[in-house]
């Protein structure tokens, strides 16, 4: 069973996130199910206290979404620890790719490129992110569910690279449209306690109890997003001037 990721409207990140994973942790316990894969995020870190982040790394919930994944990855814990319950909570970093929310930051920079904007609007620019493409994210689950040793484990599937919001978006500018600029609108900041402002994974973990590696550059992973995007029937399930939060 795997539990997934979820980022809903606040009234209700509870629910979803931790009556959610208690419901199915107490449904895979009435019925012996043999595995159970818990998506976290790395959003449950915060801001880096150090880097890069490993699984010891303290948890900050520094939004009600993070917070609340900090609680379903607790629940999860417990149900390992008090009725052995074969869990592995798995916690990708900034996963991107095809079909992505347009919540997240590539989705809406490319979205507004494709259209033909020339003024790219977004929130803080500063902040770092371990950015994973969509199939090494899901290849890393894979190689979780086959590993009984990573069975009662917190794991991270990250890159060990970072990289800024206005790095990433100039990356795309000169590949898409050099002419365009990055506008920083206030509309998008998220509030200054509450911006995580770096990002940077530890894979150490992974690669020992899995086989997993990444096969996918950065470059190589937004070229496939960018020709996805690109494909007008796709473009059009995208409104490039709502800010979608």
């Amino acid at each position: 069973i795997a539990i997934p990721y979820s980022y809903h409207s606040p009234d209700s990140y509870v629910d979803t996130n931790v009556k959610g994973t208690l419901n199915i942790l107490q449904a895979a316990r009435d019925y012996n199910i043999e595995r159970i894969i818990v998506t976290s995020t790395s959003e449950v870190y915060g801001t880096a206290l150090y880097v890069p982040i490993d699984e010891k790394h303290p948890k900050q919930g520094q939004s009600p979404y993070s917070a609340s994944k900090i609680g379903a990855d607790a629940m999860a814990d417990s149900f390992y620890r008090s009725f052995n319950l074969p869990v592995t909570i798995v916690r990708p970093f900034n996963t991107f790719g095809p079909r992505q929310s347009a919540r997240a930051v590539i989705p809406t920079i490319i979205t507004q490129l494709l259209a033909g904007k020339t003024e790219i609007k977004l929130g803080a620019l500063h902040p770092t992110r371990d950015l994973l493409f969509v199939k090494d994210t899901a290849n890393g689950f894979v190689e979780i569910a086959k590993s009984t040793k990573a069975i009662g484990h917190e794991i991270n599937i990250a890159t060990q690279q970072e990289i800024s919001i206005q790095d990433l978006a100039q990356n795309l500018i000169n590949i898409i449209n050099p002419n365009a600029k990055i506008i920083s609108d206030d509309v998008r900041l998220r509030p200054e306690k509450s911006e995580v402002e770096r990002l940077l994974g530890a894979a150490d973990k992974i690669k020992s109890l899995t086989n997993w590696e990444p096969k996918y550059s950065l470059q190589e992973g937004l070229k496939q997003t960018i020709e996805w995007f690109s494909k007008p029937e796709n473009l059009s399930r995208y409104k490039a001037d709502i800010y979608n939060v």
